[in-house]
């Protein structure tokens, strides 16, 4: 199995905008086949060397996470959401 884990920083953190954001990641279980676990959490310190949002994803296996990568949910909805709200992000992918 493979987890993918994913930290953004938001350009304009706001509380709504932080709910609207993890909404959209979770809305992957179901839509995204792939997708075996799902996990979104919140930054609760907020110093500046944090992250606001992190993701982590299981997938079964290096294909499956292309898969993923490729899949129309994630890309048209999960992907166009996080690059118009993202400042930046930092990705780990590993086996577990």
């Amino acid at each position: 199995m493979i987890k993918h884990i994913v930290c953004f920083k938001l350009e304009n953190p706001t509380a709504e905008l932080l709910a609207k954001t993890k909404d959209i990641l979770l809305s992957m279980e179901g839509n995204v086949p792939e997708v075996r676990s799902i996990e979104v959490g919140l930054d609760l310190l907020h110093s500046p060397r944090s992250y606001d949002v992190i993701l982590q994803v299981v997938v079964d296996d290096l294909t499956s996470l292309d898969s993923y990568q490729k899949d129309p949910y994630h890309c048209d909805v999960v992907k166009t959401h996080m690059h118009a709200v993202a400042s930046s992000s930092i990705a780990l992918d590993y086996e577990i």
